[in-house]
């Protein structure tokens, strides 16, 4: 798949541009904050519906307007897929095809991308949420089954939660089982998907660590906790955990038992990754996480997604610069930087310029 052209209007600090992309590598280029970054969220806004940057879409607007516009135009292996999304301050509007959308879980995975800039490091180095967002992203751009389960998951539990927060005892307890059985029925397809998602993720993530570091350091990835092999015997196993954790979920105010509380373990040479790898090891773990994800779109949708990387050459070393190049071929490829060099990235580079939110052509 690829994007052919992007066009934003309101959009971050871009009045109305239009950007045409090749199918090659596509370099964004500027100096700091003049609206490469904005271009490369703006691009995965549109495959997923959401930005890695912040969590309220008013803030995507153009400071002194009322909606933002962004559109478009793709190619897929199955024909031209246009999307759109139109931003207000307290509600948006997905279009795909030219067609309103009502839910965003049929907007999802229309197009595919594959993002990492510096701070998608978050995925090694923060605590549990960021690897669980890690998974519910991926997994939700090529699995509309999950993406479903994941949003009527966290609804129940929000109304569980809130129900926890009762003063009536009583109330709780008589009511919490009538939860538990939507929740856990949820929580298994979640669990199902992501048990399924991490053998195919754990292979390749160390197959291109190996390849990054030239068979110097050890990738190893493994989901946490321990659960049955089927949806269904997920779901009993659930349950009665939920319903011994009664009296905890009650003291605390919260659902102490689930898939929300999950987490992926990673291992650098053994090594918890999160506690004992160095910054340039925790830079290529999630890389090599990154580069295993586009694989996995690739065999799953039967073509490559967009590969968006923002601001990650000046972190690498030229002979990883040189070794993650190597994997965009094939690949449509949005990267921004500071300055394009002509002798790493090719004669076949596209470059565009940007200053102040708009194209210098």
């Amino acid at each position: 798949m690829i994007i052919q052209n992007l066009t934003l209007h309101n959009f971050r600090n871009y009045e109305d541009e239009t950007f045409s992309f090749t199918d090659g590598v596509n370099v964004l280029v500027g100096r700091n904050a003049q609206g490469k970054t904005n271009c490369a969220e703006a691009v995965f806004y549109l495959c997923t519906g959401a930005s890695l940057r912040i969590r309220h879409d008013k803030q995507l607007i153009r400071k002194g307007t009322d909606c933002a516009v962004l559109r478009a135009e793709t190619q897929s292996r199955f024909g031209p897929v246009a999307l759109e999304a139109h931003i207000f301050e307290n509600k948006r509007e997905l279009f795909l095809n030219g067609n309103k959308v009502s839910r965003a879980v049929d907007f999802l995975g229309n197009m595919k991308s594959v993002f990492f800039s510096p701070g998608e490091l978050r995925i090694v180095q923060d605590g549990p949420d960021e690897r669980r967002r890690f998974l519910n992203l991926s997994i939700s751009q090529t699995s509309k089954a999950y993406a479903s389960a994941l949003l009527r998951y966290n609804k129940i539990l929000d109304q569980r939660n809130n129900l926890l927060k009762e003063r009536d005892v009583g109330l709780i307890f008589e009511t919490l089982p009538v939860w538990d059985e939507q929740l856990a029925s949820y929580a298994a397809v979640l669990i199902r998907h992501r048990r399924e998602y991490l053998k195919q993720l754990s292979p390749l993530a160390a197959e291109a660590h190996s390849f990054l570091t030239d068979g110097g350091e050890e990738l190893r990835l493994s989901a946490d906790g321990d659960y049955p092999e089927t949806e269904g015997e997920i779901a009993e196993k659930l349950k009665k955990e939920l319903s011994s954790a009664y009296e905890r979920d009650v003291r605390l105010g919260f659902t102490t038992v689930g898939p929300h509380r999950d987490d992926i373990r990673i291992l650098v040479d053994g090594n918890d990754a999160r506690g004992f790898a160095s910054q340039g090891q925790t830079r290529t773990a999630a890389l090599s996480m990154k580069l295993a994800e586009l694989e996995i779109f690739k065999r799953l949708s039967g073509e490559a997604p967009v590969l968006i990387l923002d601001d990650v050459m000046s972190e690498l070393d030229l002979p990883r610069r040189k070794k993650l190049l190597a994997r965009t071929q094939g690949v449509q490829c949005i990267l921004t930087c500071t300055h394009a060099e002509r002798l790493l990235y090719g004669k076949e580079t596209h470059k565009i310029r940007i200053q102040g939110g708009r194209i210098v052509r």
